[in-house]
């Protein structure tokens, strides 16, 4: 009888271990942190990537959908299929920023084949989201590392999908520290706000009217995960794998500027593989949708309820994105 009961335990266990998360996510094509962050998703065990969804945010379209593919390509991936979003947000992010995505495109790492085989979807991105959600056996996962443009012109276009979201783990605002949008790229700003944010903050405002659990990912959090010396150097280490060699590349373009970057989309994506880095604290917040502040994630009590990340395991991350980069 005690034999049949470890048995029946360990079958539980072992199924328990098998299950997988399913998750769509929807990045906004940024040359480095999206693609990375992406990669590392895609490499998460207990998670199923149902789709990839491209959002025209700090990036040009269509060669952030082209990388996406030839990324899904290098890890030898072809049951993720990819569609393009024609949602479109308030404030564009500058162009300097979005150009580097050619050179990302154009890296020797991705080009390695004659053709890109991974799939892309004829259907808008909101309407392959609607489309997977309803489909799916149980509630998604949204994994939202730009602007949410894309999710609220789906939920404009079916309201019912919030019943089929499970959560949207998003990287975006600032609560206690400042913003990223600068005065040298918007001089009528306060600088509170957070780029993904005011990039559409109705969008935003949208999602905070539905009652979809929202696990926020923000800048005061990724701040304490620079992009170091010493990790760029780890990657160098590790060239040898193709996705560290990748992690490399696109992290270096970004890198190689006057200011500091962090693992900001990165570290969003880890909450999904190792939920034990971090410590869930419920916040009530607001969006500013106009004024100086747009954009503004605004702390303030009666705000909608978000449960915030705070990583409690600063080496643990980074030990964990560069195992995870070793294939």
């Amino acid at each position: 009888m005690a034999g049949r009961y470890y048995i029946c335990l360990n079958a539980l266990l072992l199924a328990a271990m098998l299950a997988q998360t399913p998750v769509i996510i929807d990045h906004d094509g940024g040359a480095t942190d999206d693609y990375v962050s992406t990669a590392l998703v895609l490499t998460m065990p207990n998670v199923k990537v149902m789709g990839i969804i491209v959002s025209p945010g700090v990036t040009f379209l269509e060669p952030a959908v082209t990388v996406t593919r030839k990324l899904l390509d290098l890890m030898g991936i072809s049951s993720v299929p990819v569609a393009r979003s024609d949602a479109r947000g308030v404030n564009p992010f500058p162009t300097a920023w979005r150009r580097n995505i050619y050179v990302a495109d154009a890296l020797p790492i991705l080009n390695q084949k004659a053709a890109i085989t991974a799939p892309l979807l004829s259907e808008t991105g909101a309407d392959f989201l609607i489309r997977a959600v309803t489909a799916s056996a149980e509630p998604v996962t949204l994994l939202a590392t730009g602007p949410l443009s894309t999710v609220a012109q789906a939920l404009n276009r079916q309201p019912e999908i919030e019943k089929r979201i499970a959560r949207i783990v998003w990287m975006g605002g600032a609560l206690r520290v400042p913003g990223n949008v600068s005065k040298s790229d918007e001089p009528s700003h306060d600088g509170s706000a957070e780029w993904n944010v005011y990039f559409d903050a109705p969008a935003a405002a949208r999602v905070w009217k539905t009652k979809i659990p929202v696990v926020l990912c923000p800048l005061d959090t990724t701040n304490k995960v620079p992009v170091t010396k010493e990790v760029l150097q780890e990657l160098a280490r590790l060239r040898s794998h193709p996705l560290a060699d990748f992690a490399g590349q696109v992290t270096a373009l970004a890198a190689g500027s006057s200011e500091q970057i962090y693992f900001w989309d990165a570290l969003a994506a880890a909450w999904l593989g190792r939920p034990e880095l971090f410590k869930l604290t419920d916040w009530e917040v607001d969006i500013v949708t106009s004024g100086p502040g747009e954009g503004r994630t605004l702390a303030r009590a009666g705000g909608r309820k978000v449960q915030v990340m705070e990583l409690t395991d600063v080496a643990g991350f980074y030990r964990y994105f560069l195992k995870q980069m070793e294939r």
